[in-house]
């Protein structure tokens, strides 16, 4: 996100390791950290290309509180329908997207990224070496019983976005269903800064077996050069539809045949 006084978003923050710190840190699980790290990266390999099959609306609400985070200052609003169009194409759907109102800031292209691709993490087995991992025990979310690293970019490419924070990892299924961290790098460069806030995402399991994003919010304060700017956030990924079915594929234990409907289901109204 980017100061509106610079024409430049979103805090200048760094994730520490013990963000949250584990009930158990040091407890050794039953099975050795790096054939975790292996068998979950692998899971949400699939649960990728799982998702790809279906369809989702998903609803941004990105609001300027202003300085002392009183009152709403301003907000970004956009709802979007993903789908498929009729010659199987992944497509974006506008439904709803009101006039922007942010004053303090205003949405950067790394922000529109982010929301796509590192607010909804999912680090899958062709991403895993980008990033190291450090084992800090178990943890509970909610009543699930998962493993929690803290993840942190090893280098960073100019123009790639990545994730630093900490995941939580169930233990049975192996899939992340929490994640709180925030998206780097930050430019801190006086004229042309760009911050970026901490935020938590959430997982839910859709049709029993993969766990998908449902919701992800953000409450910071980000410390641009002209002052400090309150910004919150709530993202709602809602109405998840399997679509279609690449064949090699499993969903719910049932090998999935391919499928691609001739035209994409119509989406419900707001």
């Amino acid at each position: 996100m980017k100061n509106r006084f610079f024409y430049a978003l979103s805090a200048v923050c760094v994730i520490v390791p013990a963000l949250a710190m584990a009930q158990d840190s040091s407890a050794a699980p039953s099975i050795p950290v790096d054939e975790i790290i292996r068998k979950f990266a692998a899971k949400e390999k699939e649960f990728k290309l799982a998702r790809d099959n279906y369809t989702f609306r998903q609803t941004i609400r990105v609001m300027d509180m202003g300085p002392d985070g009183s009152r709403i200052a301003g907000k970004h609003e956009l709802t979007e329908d993903v789908l498929y169009d009729a010659r199987g194409r992944r497509i974006e759907k506008v439904v709803y997207a009101p006039m922007d109102t942010l004053h303090n800031f205003s949405m950067s292209p790394e922000d529109e990224s982010d929301l796509r691709n590192i607010q909804p993490f999912v680090l899958t087995s062709d991403d895993i070496g980008k990033y190291n991992l450090r084992y800090l025990g178990k943890q509970k979310v909610d009543e699930i019983e998962c493993y929690l690293f803290f993840v942190s970019p090893k280098a960073m490419v100019k123009g790639e976005r990545y994730f630093e924070g900490q995941i939580w990892v169930d233990d049975r299924d192996l899939q992340i269903v929490k994640t709180f961290g925030k998206a780097v790098p930050d430019d801190l460069r006086k004229g042309h800064e760009n911050i970026f806030p901490k935020f938590e995402t959430y997982r839910e399991q859709i049709d029993g077996k993969y766990w998908f994003p449902t919701y992800t919010k953000a409450d910071d304060v980000l410390n641009f050069s002209s002052g400090a700017v309150h910004i919150q956030e709530i993202v709602k990924y809602e109405n998840y539809k399997m679509f279609r079915v690449s064949s090699g594929i499993t969903f719910g234990g049932e090998a999935g045949e391919t499928k691609k409907p001739d035209k994409p289901e119509k989406p419900e109204k707001p």
